[in-house]
Formats: C-alpha cells, sequence, structure tokens
C-alpha cells in the first residue's frame, strides 16, 4: 500500500509539472491561454464555440431518442399485425404505442426547451 501510495504520489507531482509549468510561464489569461492558435491543436482541443458543440450533441441525442421511438412504434405495430386474434398481445401493443407517443412528445419538448435555451445562450453572450 505504502508502494502505491509513493507512486501516485510521484505521478501526480511530475504530472502537475509537466502540465501546469509551461502554462505559469506565460503571463496570459486562461481564456487567452486556450484561444492562442498555437496551443489549442497541441493540446488536442477543438476550435469550435462550446456552444456550437453543446447543440451538436442535443440534436445527435435528440436523434437518437427520435429512432429509438420509431422502433418502439414499429415493434408495437409489428405485435399488433401478429397478434392473429389475442387480446393480451393487441393490448401490449397498443400500451407500447401510447408509451412511445408519450415519449415522442416528451422529446420534442425537450427539444423545443434546449433549442430555446441553446439560443438565448448564444444571443446573451454574442
Amino acid at each position: 500500500m505504502k508502494t502505491f501510495q509513493k507512486l501516485a504520489t510521484i505521478f501526480a507531482v511530475g504530472l502537475n509539472l509537466f502540465t501546469f509549468t509551461p502554462a505559469l510561464a506565460q503571463s496570459l489569461t486562461p481564456t487567452e491561454l486556450l484561444n492562442t492558435s498555437e496551443l489549442t491543436p497541441a493540446l488536442g482541443l477543438s476550435t469550435t464555440d462550446i456552444r456550437t458543440t453543446v447543440a451538436r450533441i442535443i440534436r445527435a441525442a435528440m436523434a437518437f431518442l427520435g429512432i429509438v421511438t420509431v422502433v418502439l412504434m414499429l415493434y408495437a405495430g409489428f405485435l399488433w399485425m401478429t397478434a392473429g386474434g389475442n387480446d393480451e398481445q393487441v393490448g401490449t401493443a397498443k400500451k407500447i404505442m401510447i408509451a412511445a407517443v408519450i415519449g415522442l412528445a416528451i422529446i420534442l419538448s425537450a427539444y423545443g426547451l434546449a433549442n430555446f435555451v441553446v439560443n438565448q445562450l448564444v444571443t446573451a453572450t454574442a
């Protein structure tokens, strides 16, 4: 246990020296440091605005949830069509469809709310 603690301490100190020493040598603020054209690609950071990145992540999540809703609707439709007069299977299919429609309404309202918030942030900070 003592060996692990010593190794962890050495690793943390070494990481601190190699990570923060070049940043301390410059007289730039953290924002200016991240906006420099030489440092950003060297760190592997994107030059895209953070608001754009957040909007893309929200759109991707909403698209994924929309695909899940379509798959649920297709599954429920398949259950209904293959029920063959089985009322229990038709009832299950109806429940799945109702849940998928409610989920779709929640997804669309969440997208609308997220879109509104992102647009307000963009206009407020631009």
